[in-house]
């Protein structure tokens, strides 16, 4: 059944290094759906249309879908597969592996942004405990990916893929700060970012680990963090 709104209904309110709507980004572009990028300046400020839009968290991203905001990257790509079902799905047919997705891509989530920050945020024994836990969310996460080329398995690349994918250019970050490498970590990680990475939907999503690194040094700066 086709949805009841066009793609060309479709507006995203964003942040240019937001890993969370680089995960719309990508699921846009794996869709071949067309829409409209807004750049929401979250260092200058929240526009209203934002606060309008999520008036709930009043983050990003938010997707408008004929005016109507759809919030939560994750959300709003399982969104994405409901509203334009004839385009290829992100998530697998089979309720199981749909489950499995949505509680692998929910552990992404939940783990790696806050852990992440906290190595570039503090130092001493914080750092030493954020540093603990990274490397073991990511020898879990390696676990979970196993010989796959992809964590979508036989269905390709796949939801978890999608959430996921957007923090490998902060790798670099997370090692130089955590003072680790991710391939000697967990390499079959290191190997499926190289992979990831060299996909289509996702190399015209996200930006170098230079300019993350960059943009790092300017949060801490902005909030005197030494």
């Amino acid at each position: 059944m086709a949805s009841e709104k066009s793609s060309s209904d479709l507006t995203l309110l964003d942040f240019w290094v937001s890993p969370f709507g680089q995960r719309v980004r990508i699921a846009l572009a794996e869709k071949s759906l067309p829409y409209e990028y807004v750049e929401e300046d979250l260092l200058a400020g929240k526009s209203d249309r934002l606060l309008q839009s999520n008036p709930a968290h009043k983050k990003i991203p938010v997707l408008l879908h004929g005016g109507k905001p759809v919030n939560e990257s994750l959300i709003i790509v399982q969104y994405l597969d409901e509203a334009f079902p004839d385009t290829p799905s992100l998530l697998p047919a089979d309720p199981y592996a749909r489950a499995q997705a949505r509680f692998w891509a929910d552990y992404v989530d939940k783990k790696v942004y806050d852990c992440g920050s906290r190595l570039w945020k503090f130092k001493g024994e914080p750092q030493a405990q954020a540093k603990a836990e990274m490397l073991e969310i990511l020898k879990t996460l390696e676990t979970e990916l196993g010989d796959k080329e992809f964590f979508g398995g036989e269905h390709g690349f796949g939801f978890v893929d999608a959430a996921f994918a957007p923090f490998t250019p902060w790798f670099m970050s997370y090692e130089k700060y955590g003072e680790f490498k991710v391939a000697e970590v967990a390499p079959k990680i290191a190997a499926w970012a190289e992979r990831v990475g060299k996909r289509e939907s996702v190399a015209k999503s996200l930006y170098s680990p230079d300019k993350v690194y960059d943009f790092i040094g300017v949060l801490k700066q902005k909030y005197g963090i030494e």
